[in-house]
């Protein structure tokens, strides 16, 4: 999504799984007002957010939507390398996985994510994330 209704953020989904192109698809339908860039996994992610990925860049402050479980570099390995980085620690990650696990949450907190959603919960077709995004593109001050 990159038109007039695009404000002042960039949603990065990192995800690997058919359910990218629900999210994307929810965020058209509900207008989330947000550019949205995509990432396969947490390589290409931290590619991006580096600003050294060969076709994709950020323009504005971003908001990162993770998958736990993909290829290559897992949302966990994402996390523990964006967190070291001291140009990228402060950047504001939301799971958004299938795990419902307890110990995937906890983990994901101990790396300091904003919040934890399950795919099963936020709605069908992704309704209720997209309502989420927008809320929160337009009240938070990002870093």
């Amino acid at each position: 999504m990159n038109d007039s209704r695009t404000g002042g953020c960039t949603v990065l989904v990192v995800d690997d799984d058919v359910a990218l192109e629900g999210v994307l698809r929810s965020f058209r339908k509900h207008e989330v007002p947000c550019r949205t860039l995509t990432a396969g996994d947490g390589e290409e992610a931290l590619a991006i957010l580096r600003g050294t990925h060969p076709a994709k860049r950020l323009e504005t402050p971003v908001v990162v939507l993770l998958d736990l479980n993909m290829p290559g570099m897992d949302g966990f390995q994402f996390l523990e390398a964006l967190r070291a980085d001291c140009a990228l620690r402060r950047t504001v990650v939301f799971v958004l996985t299938t795990s419902a696990r307890d110990q995937d949450r906890f983990r994901a907190y101990d790396e300091q994510v904003a919040g934890y959603m399950v795919k099963s919960a936020v709605g069908p077709q992704f309704a209720l994330l997209s309502e989420f995004m927008t809320d929160y593109a337009r009240t938070q001050k990002l870093p």
